[in-house]
């Protein structure tokens, strides 16, 4: 017999599945002796009140054995099969490239970085050296941005169905089931390097290819339809899935330069916030001893308005680390990352304001200066450019670089200082590696974000007293929340709005925000990509 409950339990409670059996044979009257297996479906922490309880949906086999954890998928040979180029891979580009092998189709992926364990070196050099390898680093490399920041799964996505797919996809490939069950499911950037390299050992044995330190140069075109793309001196045909992340900037200028569609899209920016984990656990949890021995790292969100625009939380880290995040020269951006124990003495979120297209006209964030070593290319602030937002993340970062005196040395500041526009003669310690140099944030950021985020933060501090405090540190600059730029496709097919055989796809393209978003945009692609090479063949 398989019966389901929603329990409601204490986490000591919660903590084993030989306590939870105990407390359904308190509850429910089943016998520990009969129950042989007890499966987690769902679990949420409920802070809200005094007592803290652990939500969870189980299912119960009373003297039956269990079923499979997790629903494989069967991934096929693909050799001598319909061949499709698939650029890029971050999540977007591999959950693309395993779908196809699923269709049937063999994917053929073309990586700029390296593969996931020899970028990890590279990444380690930055805190040691304070450069920034263009090709190897945070953002580029097999895994994506999300291989070495965190790999939370949790998405808004309205597409369930899609998402338990992403889910049990990541579990064949040896992620613990637990993600299945969790309301924020994270992998953990110590488990994900393996999981990656798994999903692309899976590629390959079925008969795909995947070549790292493969830059594309150009796409190949007949007239309106894409054939392949061209990598140095290799030529790479079949139509493509451009899933080349939110950081490719010499993509973006590429496409911009060959007239293929593109626009400027809205982004967020602002900073990094850094508290001691022990505080937001003590805040959050309402209690003096914070998480104790059973509760996890505590969690925070937040989000107000502040003259007309959105200022939020984006990315929670709870015992994490702030890492920096540069994809090249002249760059100082920072993000947030967690180990799957999520116990780092501190915790982080990026602390962000909403920006528009239409914002980038306002005079404070004209005033940013252009960035020397790109004056070629750029095209000057112009609001109408498809480029614009682009530029304006370029110019904060290059700000930033150069308040870090030119190097990976995070500009920051105290919170409740930067509230109360004071400087700080001394900071906090940090996880933030490289280092960290004191410096008014609100002088130099521009007045369309400072201003915001020092009411925001005055918000937030009313609303979960302890929050607003000088214990807290500022490090700047949070800018790659999303892709400043949306490749143009049609809704129905997913191809590019002029061009057949071209297939925007995931963060980069401007159609998904996350790992889980940017594999469930991969394998809609991969499917409109297998119908098109389907139509070709009829």
């Amino acid at each position: 017999m398989i019966q389901e409950y929603q329990i409601r339990v204490l986490p000591e409670q919660a903590a084993s599945e030989q306590s939870i059996k105990q407390f359904l044979q308190e509850e429910k009257g089943i016998s520990v002796d009969e129950i042989t297996a007890v499966r987690v479906q769902k679990r949420s922490v409920d802070a809200r009140q005094r007592t803290i309880y652990v939500n969870l949906k189980v299912r119960v086999y009373v003297n039956e054995l269990p079923d499979d954890e997790f629903a494989r998928v069967d991934y096929p040979q693909v050799d001598g099969r319909p061949q499709a180029v698939v650029v890029g891979a971050g999540p977007g580009g591999l959950f693309a490239a395993l779908k196809l092998i699923e269709l049937g189709v063999r994917p053929v992926v073309v990586e700029r970085g390296k593969n996931v364990h020899d970028r990890r070196k590279d990444i380690a050099q930055i805190s040691r050296t304070q450069q920034v390898d263009s090709e190897s680093n945070y953002s580029f490399g097999e895994g994506g941005a999300g291989a070495f920041s965190d790999g939370k799964l949790y998405t808004r996505s309205k597409k369930r169905g899609n998402v338990e797919k992403i889910l049990n996809v990541f579990c064949q490939h040896g992620a613990s089931t637990s993600i299945l069950a969790d309301a924020h499911p994270h992998l953990g950037t110590d488990k994900l390097p393996n999981i990656i390299e798994a999903m692309r050992n899976t590629i390959i044995r079925c008969g795909g290819e995947v070549h790292f330190e493969t830059k594309m140069d150009a796409i190949l075109m007949d007239h309106d339809t894409v054939e392949g793309i061209r990598c140095g001196e290799k030529i790479f045909k079949g139509p493509v899935i451009l899933a080349t992340g939110h950081s490719a900037r010499d993509v973006y200028r590429y496409l911009n330069a060959q007239g293929i569609e593109i626009e400027a899209k809205d982004i967020a920016v602002g900073v990094r916030l850094e508290h001691p984990s022990e505080l937001i656990d003590k805040i959050q949890y309402h209690r003096r001893e914070g998480r104790g021995k059973y509760l996890p790292a505590a969690e925070y969100s937040f989000v107000t308005q502040v003259d007309g625009r959105g200022v939020y939380s984006f990315c929670m880290c709870p015992g994490g680390t702030v890492v920096p995040a540069a994809s090249g020269p002249c760059q100082l951006v920072v993000n947030g990352m967690s180990s799957s124990g999520r116990n780092s003495p501190w915790s982080n979120s990026g602390m962000v304001v909403e920006l528009h297209v239409e914002d980038l006209n306002d005079r404070s964030l004209l005033e940013l200066p252009p960035v020397p070593e790109l004056a070629s290319l750029q095209t000057r602030g112009q609001a109408n450019s498809p480029l614009a937002m682009m530029e304006f993340q370029e110019r904060l970062e290059y700000t930033a670089w150069m308040q870090g005196n030119r190097q990976q040395t995070a500009p920051a500041q105290r919170m409740a200082h930067f509230v109360n526009g004071k400087g700080s003669f001394d900071l906090p310690k940090s996880s933030y590696t490289p280092g960290l140099i004191s410096t008014p944030m609100h002088f130099w950021l521009p007045d369309f974000v400072s201003k915001r985020l020092q009411q925001g933060f005055r918000n937030f501090g009313k609303s979960c007293h302890g929050f607003l405090t000088n214990e807290a540190v500022m490090i700047g600059v949070e800018t790659r929340t999303s892709a400043p730029v949306r490749i143009l496709r049609d809704r129905e097919t997913l191809q590019h709005v002029r061009l057949k055989g071209l297939f925007p796809c995931g963060e980069g393209a401007g159609y998904a925000g996350g790992i889980v978003s940017a594999g469930v945009d991969g394998e809609r692609c991969a499917e409109m990509a297998a119908q098109y090479l389907a139509s070709m063949e009829c």
